[in-house]
């Protein structure tokens, strides 16, 4: 257990603004060790790469017992902090995200990403709901003795068009960045957003870490933290273009 709350407490310290900690998110073991050989500081897993990996849909679609075993065996392979995509925490209630929370902090994970929106249905659940979600994540988390991350993620910006990004959007991720602080979060995630007036705003309006994705309209690296931004993770990118990879040079391969 030692050796966990190290991790974590590491994890807690590459969070910066301004000089934000890159995940350059690994699938299973073997993608992080990779990763790990890279130089990176810290492994993340993404839901989406992780369940294609094993064959399955995002969404909470591979089972929770398999993604747990499969960050136990990352946790394993490799000698650094470990933080888990745990969607949406496979349940509404809080009672079933405290249990999920639990058992990810049993697997040797060191943080995760929890996410407000719908998993399976349409829009984002009500900040009100949410918060009491992200107040059981954290009790889960005090209780277990491991200073995990909770990132809690907002999909307010991934179901508009990045052409519909505006002021009132900002402002509701805003609102919903406070409310997640309150209830215990440690970082606020907000994937799909891109525009550099609309990360600064966030960044400036809100105290704890903001974490980007590295997608194709959005600003490279070293733009991002010059616009205050703590976290940069690349999501299903490296999965898609590794497969997108083995996809061509299986079909030469067979082709001839």
């Amino acid at each position: 257990m030692t050796d966990q709350i190290e991790r974590a407490r590491t994890f807690h310290s590459l969070h910066v603004k301004g000089t934000p900690i890159v995940l350059y998110n690994a699938w299973d073991p073997g993608s992080a060790k990779i990763v790990e050989k890279a130089g990176a500081k810290a492994i993340a897993t993404g839901s989406w790469p992780v369940a294609a990996a094993f064959g399955y849909a995002d969404g909470e679609k591979i089972p929770l017992d398999l993604a747990l075993d499969n960050i136990k065996r990352i946790v394993g392979a490799v000698d650094l902090p470990v933080t888990m995509d745990l969607e949406g925490g496979y349940g509404v209630d809080p009672d079933i995200v405290a249990r999920t929370v639990t058992r990810a902090v049993q697997a040797g994970a060191i943080g995760f990403n929890f996410e407000d929106q719908i998993v399976g249905g349409a829009g984002l659940h009500d900040i009100a709901l949410q918060v009491k979600r992200i107040e059981a994540a954290a009790a889960a988390v005090k209780a277990s003795g491991i200073p995990a991350f909770l990132n809690a993620r907002t999909d307010i910006f991934l179901k508009a068009k990045p052409d519909s990004h505006d002021k009132a959007l900002l402002d509701q991720a805003i609102e919903r960045a406070h409310a997640f602080e309150k209830a215990g979060a440690n970082g606020f995630f907000a994937p799909g957003l891109g525009d550099e007036r609309l990360i600064e705003a966030l960044c400036k309006a809100i105290a704890l870490p903001v974490n980007i994705i590295a997608l194709a309209h959005v600003p490279p690296r070293q733009r991002l933290a010059e616009l205050g931004v703590a976290r940069i993770s690349h999501g299903p990118v490296p999965y898609r273009q590794m497969a997108e990879w083995l996809e061509e040079k299986a079909r030469l391969a067979i082709s001839g």
